[in-house]
């Protein structure tokens, strides 16, 4: 199930849209918690201010600042001394203040014993009043009366003088803060309050619930659009994988439709080019074997149709075996240039062509091809010349490779010119660090429908006229074979009744 692409790619959405609305869950209920907490404690010492100021003339607490900086500070301070803060109001009952006027070591707490507290708020605080060893002397819930916390760790933070606030994890969770009182710069005693944190918890819990809700709704809408969007993605991989079989199976004419311009659109038509290049393969391996089968087949038939005639009598005639034998030898030797050329293409293809390059003069080397074929042209009728070239041209080639190249097109362009016709071989540099060597024929040309696939092996343009020369096809394609292997380029320009261009290139001494 999970081996399916389209399953991976919905999961991974899925799993995305879970990570992305957990980190922003989690970030939204953090900052939310912290708010509230610090809002809560920002009361709580609101509370603790009014507490003190109503409960100890005189007194300040630490941890806060009570200097005016803004008018709103100030307002801020007028406040407190009016012993209110937005809702929070505290009302004594039996307090018994001392006198004003009273010496900061004459400072005791004791009076706060009978005192009966009430917190005006709609806030559940207890608030504790401590004195400096200790012991609480005043409860509004009335319950640690005498009690002491100086073991209690925010209890004996504040009488060290520092404020100290913690929260407490628990089946109720809870907010205390304990805050030192100063009297004249003396501590004369701590503010402890507590307070549930009940409504924090609520709400917490009530987003928590949404965000897993709203995540369930995202979850199952992500789900729908990705089950959509991964059918759109998978479907062009399948057709791929069913056409990719079909072509394993021997179905080159196997296509898949690339409408789209994305990544798959473009594997689709890379699909499409490969699977005509492999029928076009086969085409042409299937027509290799068919040629290579006939020309074998035509010399060994006419060679064992001689020597069967010579084991039937013909031999005692001198001349006819003579004449027997030297069409034997000549079938022969055309067996053997012809497995030789395959032998060469069958390098070509697998890259093992051994070329020994060396740097060489192009204007000789195609001097000596030209002198070579000039017999040949003066039989045919033909002139053969070289342009002049007022500079040597080096390359970095293999001379025979080279001269069996030129040799070729030369031989090519003499076969299928007119009598009286002229071969002109030109050398010029050519692009691209390279040198360009031209042989031109002003013979038969070749057709239009015809020049696309000259150079294909075994290919004729004219069947019947390179069937009378004994040519086999392949002289083209080798040359093309070993001017690649070179890594230059052949190509053919050519008009039917003009004549023919042959071009190719050679890298030069670099």
């Amino acid at each position: 199930m999970f081996s399916s692409l389209r399953i991976k790619l919905l999961l991974s959405h899925l799993a995305v849209i879970i990570l992305a609305m957990g980190l922003s869950g989690a970030l939204l209920l953090s900052f939310l918690e912290r708010y509230f907490l610090e809002a809560i404690e920002d009361s709580l010492i609101a509370q603790a201010q009014i507490t003190a100021q109503t409960l100890i003339p005189g007194a300040t607490i630490a941890g806060a600042d009570t200097t005016p900086q803004t008018a709103e500070d100030a307002a801020t301070v007028n406040v407190l001394q009016q012993r209110r803060v937005s809702n929070i109001s505290v009302q004594t009952q039996n307090l018994a203040v001392p006198e004003t006027g009273v010496t900061v070591g004459d400072v005791d707490l004791s009076y706060l014993a009978d005192t009966l507290l009430e917190l005006g708020t709609q806030l559940e605080t207890r608030i504790r009043v401590v004195d400096v060893k200790g012991a609480v002397v005043l409860d509004s819930w009335n319950a640690d009366l005498g009690v002491n916390l100086s073991a209690d760790a925010l209890v004996a933070q504040a009488l060290g003088g520092q404020y100290a606030s913690h929260v407490e994890r628990g089946a109720v969770d809870a907010m205390s803060v304990a805050l030192p009182a100063f009297v004249g710069g003396k501590l004369v005693g701590v503010v402890y309050l507590s307070q549930p944190l009940t409504d924090v918890t609520t709400v917490v819990r009530d987003l928590r619930g949404r965000l897993l809700l709203s995540t369930i709704i995202a979850l199952l809408l992500s789900g729908i659009v990705g089950l959509v969007f991964s059918r759109a993605i998978t479907r062009p991989v399948r057709r791929l994988t069913e056409a990719a079989g079909a072509v394993a199976q021997g179905h080159f004419d196997t296509r898949v439709p690339a409408r789209s311009r994305d990544e798959l659109g473009q594997l689709s038509r890379a699909f499409n080019a490969m699977t005509a290049r492999l029928r076009a393969a086969r085409q042409m391996q299937t027509d290799f074997v068919a040629n290579v089968s006939h020309e074998l087949r035509t010399p060994l038939t006419s060679i064992k149709g001689m020597v069967e005639t010579l084991r039937a009598g013909a031999v005692e005639d001198l001349d006819v075996r003579d004449r027997f034998l030297g069409t034997v030898e000549s079938e022969t030797d055309r067996l053997i240039r012809l497995v030789n050329d395959l032998l060469l293409l069958s390098r070509a293809d697998s890259e093992a062509l051994n070329l020994r390059r060396e740097a060489m003069d192009a204007v000789a080397l195609v001097r000596v091809a030209v002198e070579r074929m000039t017999p040949q042209a003066d039989n045919a009728g033909v002139r053969l010349r070289l342009s002049p070239t007022t500079a040597a041209l080096p390359v970095w080639a293999d001379r025979d490779r080279v001269a069996q190249v030129l040799v070729n097109l030369l031989d090519n362009a003499i076969k299928y010119s007119k009598p009286g016709g002229e071969v002109t071989v030109s050398v010029s540099p050519g692009p691209e660090h390279t040198v360009l060597i031209e042989v031109r024929d002003r013979g038969i040309g070749i057709p239009a429908d015809a020049l696309p696939r000259v150079g294909e092996r075994f290919y004729r343009a004219d069947k019947a006229r390179s069937r009378a020369h004994g040519g086999s096809g392949l002289g083209l394609a080798i040359a093309q074979a070993l001017v690649e292997a070179h890594g230059g380029k052949l190509w053919l320009e050519s008009r039917e009744g003009e004549g023919t261009t042959a071009r190719f290139t050679l890298p030069v001494v670099s």
